[in-house]
């Protein structure tokens, strides 16, 4: 067996349980159920994982997981007051705290 995904969040390993298993491949999620031991343990130790059971699958259930491990936040906007460059995250100009355009 070997690890494909993990994740602080259950909902986003079952979905790439999903994708995998869409594509003929078995898997099995482990810690599961670990997050009541956070405090004894690490947090990250406690996340839920998915794994493959077979190793010759590993490399396609990785490419198949590879979209929810990659965010595009979008493009970069300008700010109609000053014209400066801001991140698509930024939901107010950095330099003068104008909102971002609709």
């Amino acid at each position: 067996m070997k690890l494909v995904y993990t994740n602080p969040n259950h909902v986003l390993v079952e979905n790439a349980k999903n994708l995998v298993e869409a594509i003929g491949i078995s898997t099995r999620i482990k810690n599961e159920y670990l997050s009541a031991g956070i405090g004894e343990l690490s947090g990250i130790d406690t996340w839920p994982e998915l794994w493959v059971l077979n190793d010759d699958d590993c490399d396609k259930a990785k490419q198949q997981v590879k979209p929810l491990m990659t965010v595009d936040p979008g493009p970069e906007w300008f700010c109609d007051e000053c014209e400066e460059s801001n991140a698509a995250a930024f939901h107010s100009c950095w330099s003068c705290q104008t909102d971002k355009p609709k």
